[in-house]
């Protein structure tokens, strides 16, 4: 079946257009690797517990979500890792002085500071979520990543965040006042190699792609990371190949280039 043996895929701006919508390539890239018995994976900041649509349209089962807090092997929690109480509390009481709104994502719901500001219903609109509720202090130790939405663009500058934690701007049109909350010891590339730790694969026998800053770690650590066309300009040194952007068939093309894809 050739070197490689498993595929990371991120979501927003490489699997799904801005519009929400599949490539018709994209599906047939998807389709053409589980023929050849690789592995299919969903890496995301996404909550995983809102993927159960598209997860079902490609038909995969394994997800690494909230940017590398949860990993689920074909339907089954193989790990967890909920942030510290206290990052939580400083985050929320930042933004809080600067009347900012947070979600906090637990595996079953996303926890929002307010369900009211036009910001919010934009931010749950933009990303499909469904299960939304007021945060409340007791799901404080269920956190397994947090996003910020913010007034700006620079929103960001107003955290000063250390001991293990960074804000990633979120690479989707009309969301980049959003920031998510990255922890250094857990992202998508270290979900990677849990996984494929787990599973008895090589880092020279995965494919990754991804367009945003949360995608570095990720495409860093694969043995053929590439970045969208469309991924923010500051990804591409962390990428080994650089591939058409998700609207013009980056996933396919980029297989293609391995020669996974024939046409």
């Amino acid at each position: 079946m050739g070197p490689y043996k498993i595929l990371f895929l991120d979501i927003d701006g490489t699997v799904l257009r801005p519009d929400h919508t599949i490539e018709e390539t994209t599906r047939v890239a998807i389709k053409e690797m589980k023929k050849q018995n690789m592995e299919v994976v969903l890496a995301t900041g996404r909550p995983l517990h809102e993927l159960s649509d598209l997860a079902e349209e490609l038909q995969i089962t394994s997800f690494i979500g909230y940017n590398g807090a949860l990993g689920i092997y074909e339907g089954d929690i193989i790990f967890a890792e909920p942030m510290k109480p206290e990052d939580v509390s400083y985050i929320l009481n930042v933004s809080s002085a600067y009347g900012h709104e947070v979600v906090c994502y637990t595996n079953s719901k996303n926890y929002f500071t307010s369900l009211e500001p036009e910001a919010v219903q934009a931010f749950q609109k933009q990303f499909h979520l469904r299960q939304n509720d007021l945060l409340t202090e007791d799901v404080m130790e269920e956190v397994l990543g947090m996003t910020i939405i913010t007034a700006g663009n620079n929103g960001d500058s107003l955290y000063q965040i250390k001991g293990g934690i960074h804000l990633s701007q979120v690479n989707v049109e009309g969301m980049q006042h959003c920031f998510d909350v990255i922890r250094d010891h857990v992202n998508k590339g270290i979900g990677v190699k849990f996984l494929l730790n787990k599973l008895g694969i090589k880092s020279e026998e995965s494919i990754a792609f991804g367009d945003g800053m949360n995608d570095k770690e990720m495409l860093s650590y694969v043995g053929e990371g590439f970045a969208m066309g469309n991924a923010h300009p500051d990804l591409f040194p962390h990428a080994k190949h650089k591939t058409t952007s998700v609207t013009n068939s980056g996933i396919y093309n980029g297989l293609k280039s391995l020669w996974l894809i024939e046409s």
